[in-house]
């Protein structure tokens, strides 16, 4: 039989039952993230990585016939050289899109990389003020900034009469932090006493303490990761610092876990609903999804964060695919993602082609000597 006889007769035969046609397999949608698996910040980059895990699985599971998403994630350890090399590495291996980055001064000097690329960089889970800049048409925010943030710290501690301030951030950062912070300053009437830098894998934090007790102050505010936070609390203390400490959402539920056996308190920022909060059905989802990942995955602030990423994914991937009806392309990613105007239920992330920071929700929770949200 000839070649062309077997093929017309071989459609003959699937369409009368006898030969089962070939079923189309479900597109591959990948995602790429740089994170610091390892290092200071290894914590943190884990619970942002399995909240975007979490909301691949169940969603690869709830609809078996859909698009399939996929994850690459390489470890830069929160160091910024290393994350630029991983995301090129990333954007050349063809992933739709970066998501979750977990350090905002890295996703600032990989901009320049993704807007030439023209890859989304999505749910950089920082509040890093850089790449807030008007001129990043690619980066996608599913949380507010630090502007937002220090506004409410701010205005949390003018209202308790707070007049003598001390300031602890990276020296690694933007300016762009820094010009935040003096703005929020203004709009309530209140002055930096001392502003403290310093290098976040320092093996000792003993001078900036002295300079913090030198000052005396009524309140020292953190933008770091976790554990410089956990350090110089431990220094201040032995020292006899009698007031109060602030930090930002970037020392994350890394903090809260180990202010249990500080027996210090903590006044923190957030930038997502509550992990305990019973008013946001989100919390219960990624509660259940973190759960069926397994691993050891557990819902905190970091993780919450990730899952939110990871749901906006989802989301602008199956509109994207839905107009285009074929592979998913960067283009028709961004393009989706500029009309996004979702409620993930309890926490909404709304985007623009002229607004591309999806969400303002900024919360403050006091974290008691034990380790427990009090307020």
């Amino acid at each position: 039989m000839k070649r062309r006889s077997l093929v017309v007769n071989g459609a003959a035969l699937a369409a009368a039952g006898w030969i089962a046609p070939l079923r189309a397999q479900p597109s591959v949608i990948k995602f790429g993230q740089s994170a610091s698996l390892s290092g200071g910040q290894a914590g943190y980059g884990k619970d942002v990585r399995d909240g975007i895990l979490a909301a691949f699985n169940a969603a690869n599971k709830a609809d078996p016939k859909g698009p399939r998403f996929e994850l690459m994630t390489l470890d830069d350890a929160g160091d910024k050289e290393r994350c630029k090399t991983n995301v090129k590495q990333l954007v050349d291996s063809g992933v739709t899109a970066l998501v979750g980055l977990t350090s905002g001064a890295a996703a600032e000097i990989c901009m320049p990389f993704a807007e030439e690329q023209r890859v989304v960089v999505l749910g950089t889970a920082s509040g890093n003020m850089g790449i807030r800049d008007d001129k990043w048409t690619m980066a996608y925010h599913v949380r507010t900034g630090y502007d937002d943030e220090y506004q409410r710290m701010l205005s949390y501690i003018k209202s308790f009469n707070m007049q003598r301030l001390g300031y602890v951030h990276l020296k690694d950062t933007s300016a762009a932090n820094q010009a935040a912070m003096t703005k929020a300053l203004k709009a309530v009437g209140l002055e930096m006493t001392v502003s403290v830098p310093l290098d976040r894998n320092a093996k000792s934090f003993d001078a900036e303490v002295r300079k913090l007790l030198d000052a005396r102050l009524d309140c020292v505010l953190f933008t770091t990761n976790a554990q410089p936070v956990l350090d110089i609390m431990s220094g201040m203390a032995l020292g006899g610092y009698p007031g109060f400490y602030f930090a930002s959402s970037f020392a994350g539920q890394t903090l809260i876990d180990a202010m249990a056996n500080k027996g210090r308190s903590v006044i923190m920022s957030q930038v997502v609903p509550r992990p305990g909060s019973v008013s946001a059905p989100v919390v219960k989802r990624c509660q259940d999804d973190l759960a069926a990942l397994g691993g050891g995955a557990r819902i905190g602030f970091t993780s919450l964060e990730g899952y939110i990423a990871g749901r906006v994914a989802i989301e602008a991937a199956k509109a994207g695919s839905a107009k285009s009806g074929t592979q998913l392309s960067r283009t028709r990613f961004q393009e989706a993602l500029s009309e996004l105007n979702v409620d993930l239920g309890g926490y909404r992330v709304h985007f623009t082609s002229q607004k591309l920071g999806g969400s303002h929700f900024v919360d403050v929770v006091a974290i008691d000597r034990t380790g427990r949200i009090i307020g």
